[in-house]
């Protein structure tokens, strides 16, 4: 299971009321509600294996040259040349963040980022390696190559970006907590054919490139929304070879489409480095088992105690103990 850590504490603070408070009157709503929903996932699906995927840049170099309007919005202050942007995030929201990584270091669990990358990228390339050790465990049998036994990998989100990771073949799917993680919308493929009229996981990254996301500040190809991308992406089979139909005039595309697609070819020509998560981010091997005990139980007592958080500690600890 692979937690879009920012994505659920962001959740967790709007969520919960910010009179959830400390003993000392500092609030705790993020940290609680983020260990409420790691004792859920944990009791519901029974992952033996876990990590935390931490934002260690939100926005990244490598996308805002690409595109200079990415996430721009989101950005606090302006800093000066070479340090990292500042994201705007509530007043109320920021001190709980390290408090929530004291609290998962203690406990045991998996905490993993990359510097210069997102989260995103941690899953992507986490999920790559997953698939590939997979792959690697494949049985002999007679008269065949292998059997590759599938991944099994849980991906807990918020961020539909992520949806591009799907892969039935490969055991992943997301869970999206539009109405929370105890009654997430499970996306696998079929899921993403049945609401954004896509096949696949890759396709859902074509469409999302094509219709832009105004929340990140991508603009997308203007004139082409969601419904129309999946329609131009089921007639020409992906972005390459919607792009090519524009630039040899293919049928299937009305004459506004065509010029659509070739006044956008600028930013079709740099959006999919935004738009497609990483698969090779220099992400350090971790143990990612999930423990049954807390790591350092005299660390956890003393946060739980000055935080006021024990009855969601505690929660955690039940939920760990009792897996098989």
């Amino acid at each position: 299971m692979l937690l879009d850590s920012a994505s659920l504490y962001f959740r967790a603070f709007y969520g919960l009321p910010d009179s959830l408070r400390s003993p000392d009157g500092k609030p705790v709503n993020a940290v609680r509600g983020l260990l409420d929903m790691i004792a859920f996932l944990v009791t519901e699906h029974g992952p033996d294996r876990l990590v935390a995927c931490w934002d260690e840049d939100w926005r990244p170099a490598f996308r805002v040259e690409a595109i200079g309007s990415y996430k721009e919005h989101r950005v606090a202050r302006v800093t000066p040349a070479g340090e990292p942007d500042v994201e705007e995030v509530p007043d109320l929201l920021t001190p709980q963040v390290p408090v929530i990584v004291d609290v998962l270091a203690a406990l045991g669990i998996a905490r993993v980022g990359a510097k210069g990358y997102e989260a995103d990228d941690v899953i992507g390339t986490l999920v790559t390696r997953e698939v590939a050790r997979s792959a690697a465990t494949a049985l002999p049998v007679a008269g065949a190559v292998g059997i590759v036994i599938p991944a099994s990998v849980d991906i807990v989100t918020g961020d539909r970006d992520l949806f591009q990771l799907v892969d039935d073949a490969a055991g992943v799917r997301v869970l999206y907590p539009a109405r929370g993680v105890r009654d997430p919308d499970v996306i696998d493929q079929a899921r993403l054919a049945e609401k954004y009229g896509v096949p696949s996981g890759q396709a859902y990254a074509d469409m999302a490139t094509l219709r832009g996301d105004p929340s990140d500040g991508l603009p997308g190809v203007p004139g082409i929304g969601e419904k129309t991308a999946a329609k131009l992406l089921a007639t020409f089979g992906d972005l390459a070879g919607l792009r090519a139909a524009a630039e040899h005039g293919a049928k299937g595309l009305t004459p506004t489409q065509r010029q659509k697609l070739l006044d956008a070819a600028p930013y079709l020509d740099v959006a999919p480095t935004v738009v497609q998560v990483a698969r090779d981010a220099p992400v350090d091997a971790v143990d990612d088992a999930l423990p049954r005990a807390p790591k350092d139980p005299e660390a956890l007592d003393a946060l739980a105690e000055r935080w006021g958080i024990r009855s969601s500690v505690d929660r955690v600890l039940t939920a760990l103990a009792a897996r098989p």
